[in-house]
Protein backbone atom coordinates (compact mmCIF):
# COMPACT_ATOMS: atom_id res chain seq x y z
CA UNK A 1 0.00 0.00 0.00
CA UNK A 2 3.03 2.19 0.41
CA UNK A 3 4.53 1.51 -2.49
CA UNK A 4 1.37 2.36 -4.40
CA UNK A 5 1.40 5.80 -2.44
CA UNK A 6 4.11 7.23 -3.11
CA UNK A 7 4.15 5.95 -6.68
CA UNK A 8 4.13 9.16 -7.94
CA UNK A 9 7.75 10.09 -6.55
CA UNK A 10 9.35 7.78 -8.90
CA UNK A 11 9.66 8.30 -12.48
CA UNK A 12 7.20 5.55 -13.65
CA UNK A 13 4.48 7.26 -11.61
CA UNK A 14 5.25 10.61 -12.89
CA UNK A 15 5.08 9.60 -16.47
CA UNK A 16 1.55 7.86 -15.46
CA UNK A 17 0.57 11.28 -14.32
CA UNK A 18 1.36 12.67 -17.39
CA UNK A 19 -0.21 10.24 -19.69
CA UNK A 20 -3.50 9.84 -17.59
CA UNK A 21 -3.36 13.66 -17.42
CA UNK A 22 -2.95 14.11 -20.75
CA UNK A 23 -5.46 11.45 -21.49
CA UNK A 24 -8.25 14.34 -20.49
CA UNK A 25 -6.52 17.39 -21.85
CA UNK A 26 -6.54 15.32 -25.24
CA UNK A 27 -9.63 14.63 -24.49
CA UNK A 28 -10.95 18.13 -24.37
CA UNK A 29 -9.16 20.15 -26.92
CA UNK A 30 -10.76 17.48 -29.29
CA UNK A 31 -14.39 17.91 -28.10
CA UNK A 32 -13.59 21.83 -27.97
CA UNK A 33 -13.10 22.18 -31.35
CA UNK A 34 -15.54 19.99 -32.56
CA UNK A 35 -18.02 22.06 -30.93
CA UNK A 36 -16.55 25.24 -31.92
CA UNK A 37 -16.82 23.92 -35.57
CA UNK A 38 -20.75 25.20 -34.95
CA UNK A 39 -19.25 28.92 -35.43
CA UNK A 40 -20.08 27.81 -39.05
CA UNK A 41 -23.92 26.79 -38.84
CA UNK A 42 -24.29 29.97 -37.53
CA UNK A 43 -24.91 32.78 -34.67
CA UNK A 44 -28.42 30.64 -33.09
CA UNK A 45 -26.59 27.41 -33.18
CA UNK A 46 -23.37 28.48 -32.10
CA UNK A 47 -24.89 30.42 -28.96
CA UNK A 48 -27.24 27.10 -28.38
CA UNK A 49 -23.95 25.25 -27.85
CA UNK A 50 -22.55 27.88 -25.43
CA UNK A 51 -25.82 28.13 -23.31
CA UNK A 52 -26.13 24.15 -23.64
CA UNK A 53 -22.69 24.03 -21.86
CA UNK A 54 -23.79 26.04 -19.20
CA UNK A 55 -26.61 24.00 -18.09
CA UNK A 56 -24.82 20.47 -18.42
CA UNK A 57 -26.47 17.94 -16.20
CA UNK A 58 -29.50 19.85 -15.58
CA UNK A 59 -32.01 20.07 -13.26
CA UNK A 60 -29.29 17.85 -11.17
CA UNK A 61 -26.45 20.61 -10.91
CA UNK A 62 -27.41 24.18 -11.27
CA UNK A 63 -26.60 26.70 -13.56
CA UNK A 64 -23.26 26.45 -15.13
CA UNK A 65 -22.34 24.09 -11.71
CA UNK A 66 -20.70 21.05 -13.86
CA UNK A 67 -19.24 23.55 -16.70
CA UNK A 68 -17.21 24.44 -13.03
CA UNK A 69 -16.05 21.41 -12.00
CA UNK A 70 -14.96 20.50 -16.10
CA UNK A 71 -12.90 23.68 -15.82
CA UNK A 72 -11.52 22.80 -12.67
CA UNK A 73 -10.82 19.16 -13.30
CA UNK A 74 -9.07 20.46 -16.06
CA UNK A 75 -7.10 23.09 -14.76
CA UNK A 76 -6.02 20.50 -11.77
CA UNK A 77 -4.78 18.29 -14.89
CA UNK A 78 -2.68 21.19 -16.32
CA UNK A 79 -1.15 21.66 -13.07
CA UNK A 80 -0.53 18.59 -12.31
CA UNK A 81 0.79 18.16 -16.30
CA UNK A 82 3.16 20.14 -15.61
CA UNK A 83 4.74 19.44 -11.88
CA UNK A 84 5.14 15.75 -13.93
CA UNK A 85 6.80 16.91 -16.75
CA UNK A 86 9.11 20.00 -14.28
CA UNK A 87 9.59 16.86 -11.87
CA UNK A 88 11.05 14.56 -14.84
CA UNK A 89 13.01 17.17 -16.52
CA UNK A 90 14.90 18.23 -13.37
CA UNK A 91 15.63 14.37 -12.70
CA UNK A 92 16.60 14.11 -16.47
CA UNK A 93 19.64 16.51 -15.65
CA UNK A 94 20.38 15.68 -12.31
CA UNK A 95 20.66 11.75 -14.24
CA UNK A 96 22.86 13.58 -16.80
CA UNK A 97 25.40 15.25 -14.99
CA UNK A 98 25.70 12.55 -12.62
CA UNK A 99 26.96 10.90 -15.74
CA UNK A 100 28.89 13.60 -17.00
CA UNK A 101 31.00 13.47 -13.71
CA UNK A 102 31.00 9.39 -14.10
CA UNK A 103 32.30 10.01 -17.73
CA UNK A 104 29.39 7.38 -18.82
CA UNK A 105 27.29 10.59 -20.73
CA UNK A 106 26.47 9.18 -24.27
CA UNK A 107 26.11 11.32 -27.39
CA UNK A 108 23.36 9.83 -28.29
CA UNK A 109 21.47 10.41 -24.65
CA UNK A 110 22.67 14.47 -24.51
CA UNK A 111 20.90 14.51 -28.45
CA UNK A 112 17.10 12.91 -26.89
CA UNK A 113 17.63 15.69 -24.26
CA UNK A 114 17.78 18.89 -26.62
CA UNK A 115 15.92 17.87 -29.79
CA UNK A 116 12.48 17.50 -31.39
CA UNK A 117 10.89 16.28 -27.89
CA UNK A 118 12.59 18.58 -25.68
CA UNK A 119 11.77 21.71 -28.44
CA UNK A 120 8.22 20.58 -28.77
CA UNK A 121 7.33 19.03 -25.03
CA UNK A 122 9.17 21.94 -23.13
CA UNK A 123 9.11 25.37 -24.86
CA UNK A 124 5.98 24.44 -26.75
CA UNK A 125 4.45 23.58 -23.61
CA UNK A 126 5.19 26.75 -21.84
CA UNK A 127 3.55 28.37 -24.85
CA UNK A 128 0.60 26.64 -24.85
CA UNK A 129 0.16 27.50 -20.75
CA UNK A 130 0.40 31.30 -21.45
CA UNK A 131 -2.18 30.87 -23.95
CA UNK A 132 -4.34 29.31 -22.02
CA UNK A 133 -3.89 31.98 -19.09
CA UNK A 134 -4.68 34.45 -22.38
CA UNK A 135 -7.35 32.56 -23.40
CA UNK A 136 -9.24 32.42 -20.44
CA UNK A 137 -9.04 35.84 -19.89
CA UNK A 138 -10.06 36.56 -23.77
CA UNK A 139 -12.66 34.43 -24.39
CA UNK A 140 -14.07 33.37 -21.07
CA UNK A 141 -14.09 36.74 -19.05
CA UNK A 142 -13.44 39.25 -21.69
CA UNK A 143 -10.91 41.04 -19.59
CA UNK A 144 -8.60 41.25 -22.32
CA UNK A 145 -8.44 41.47 -26.46
CA UNK A 146 -11.21 43.99 -26.85
CA UNK A 147 -12.67 47.17 -27.45
CA UNK A 148 -14.62 48.64 -24.33
CA UNK A 149 -18.05 48.01 -24.62
CA UNK A 150 -17.57 44.84 -27.25
CA UNK A 151 -17.16 41.70 -24.35
CA UNK A 152 -21.23 40.63 -24.13
CA UNK A 153 -21.46 38.59 -21.13
CA UNK A 154 -25.17 38.88 -21.55
CA UNK A 155 -27.64 40.30 -23.79
CA UNK A 156 -31.13 39.93 -23.07
CA UNK A 157 -30.56 37.53 -20.47
CA UNK A 158 -28.27 35.62 -23.34
CA UNK A 159 -24.32 34.67 -23.52
CA UNK A 160 -23.31 35.83 -26.89
CA UNK A 161 -20.60 33.68 -27.42
CA UNK A 162 -20.73 34.03 -30.87
CA UNK A 163 -20.54 37.92 -30.89
CA UNK A 164 -17.63 37.61 -28.60
CA UNK A 165 -15.79 34.83 -30.74
CA UNK A 166 -15.90 37.35 -34.03
CA UNK A 167 -15.01 40.73 -32.29
CA UNK A 168 -11.90 38.61 -30.10
CA UNK A 169 -10.47 37.03 -33.85
CA UNK A 170 -11.15 40.40 -35.67
CA UNK A 171 -7.82 41.22 -33.53
CA UNK A 172 -4.88 40.71 -35.85
CA UNK A 173 -2.58 40.13 -33.29
CA UNK A 174 -5.34 38.37 -31.26
CA UNK A 175 -5.44 35.56 -34.03
CA UNK A 176 -1.87 35.58 -35.10
CA UNK A 177 -1.26 34.25 -31.46
CA UNK A 178 -3.70 31.82 -31.83
CA UNK A 179 -2.64 30.79 -34.78
CA UNK A 180 1.17 30.18 -33.61
CA UNK A 181 0.12 27.89 -30.67
CA UNK A 182 -1.82 26.13 -32.23
CA UNK A 183 0.99 24.80 -34.60
CA UNK A 184 3.20 24.40 -31.47
CA UNK A 185 -0.20 22.55 -29.99
CA UNK A 186 -0.60 20.61 -32.76
CA UNK A 187 3.87 18.70 -32.40
CA UNK A 188 2.79 18.84 -28.82
CA UNK A 189 -0.36 16.56 -29.36
CA UNK A 190 1.54 14.65 -31.22
CA UNK A 191 4.27 13.24 -29.73
CA UNK A 192 2.42 13.61 -26.19
CA UNK A 193 -0.27 11.25 -27.86
CA UNK A 194 2.45 9.07 -29.04
CA UNK A 195 4.39 9.05 -25.49
CA UNK A 196 1.28 8.58 -23.71
CA UNK A 197 0.15 5.11 -25.88
CA UNK A 198 3.89 3.93 -24.99
CA UNK A 199 3.93 5.38 -21.45
CA UNK A 200 0.36 3.33 -21.27
CA UNK A 201 2.04 -0.07 -22.45
CA UNK A 202 0.25 0.42 -26.02
CA UNK A 203 3.56 0.20 -27.77
CA UNK A 204 3.37 -3.44 -29.27
CA UNK A 205 5.17 -3.06 -32.64
CA UNK A 206 1.99 -4.52 -34.23
CA UNK A 207 0.05 -1.48 -33.54
CA UNK A 208 2.80 0.84 -34.28
CA UNK A 209 1.85 2.55 -37.09
CA UNK A 210 -1.69 2.92 -36.64
CA UNK A 211 -1.15 4.84 -33.05
CA UNK A 212 1.14 6.72 -34.81
CA UNK A 213 -0.87 7.52 -37.59
CA UNK A 214 -3.78 8.11 -34.98
CA UNK A 215 -1.33 10.75 -33.07
CA UNK A 216 -0.40 12.29 -36.83
CA UNK A 217 -4.41 12.12 -37.13
CA UNK A 218 -5.40 14.04 -34.06
CA UNK A 219 -2.84 16.53 -33.86
CA UNK A 220 -3.51 17.63 -37.58
CA UNK A 221 -7.47 17.89 -37.00
CA UNK A 222 -7.22 19.86 -34.24
CA UNK A 223 -4.83 22.37 -35.43
CA UNK A 224 -6.47 22.68 -38.58
CA UNK A 225 -9.61 23.13 -37.18
CA UNK A 226 -8.44 25.79 -34.24
CA UNK A 227 -6.79 27.47 -36.74
CA UNK A 228 -9.71 27.26 -39.46
CA UNK A 229 -11.91 29.69 -36.95
CA UNK A 230 -9.56 32.69 -36.27
CA UNK A 231 -8.56 32.76 -40.20
CA UNK A 232 -12.48 31.92 -40.97
CA UNK A 233 -13.10 34.98 -39.34
CA UNK A 234 -10.42 37.36 -40.73
CA UNK A 235 -11.29 36.50 -44.49
CA UNK A 236 -14.83 37.39 -43.70
CA UNK A 237 -16.43 33.69 -44.11
CA UNK A 238 -17.45 33.88 -40.38
CA UNK A 239 -19.36 37.53 -39.61
CA UNK A 240 -21.48 39.02 -37.52
CA UNK A 241 -25.01 38.75 -38.26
Amino acid sequence: MTGVLTLYRTSVGKKVIMALTGFLLVGFVVFHMYGNLKMYQGEAVFNEYAAGLRELGHPIFGHEHLLWVARLVLLGSVGLHIWAATSLTIQSRKSANANAVSGVQRYGQKKRQTGYAAYTMRFGGLLILLFIVYHILHLTFGFVGYAPGRFIAEQNGVYNAYNNVVYGFQNPFVSAFYIVTMVFLGLHLYHGVWSMFQTLGANNFKYDKLLRGLAIFIAVIVTLGNISFPVAIMAGVVRLG
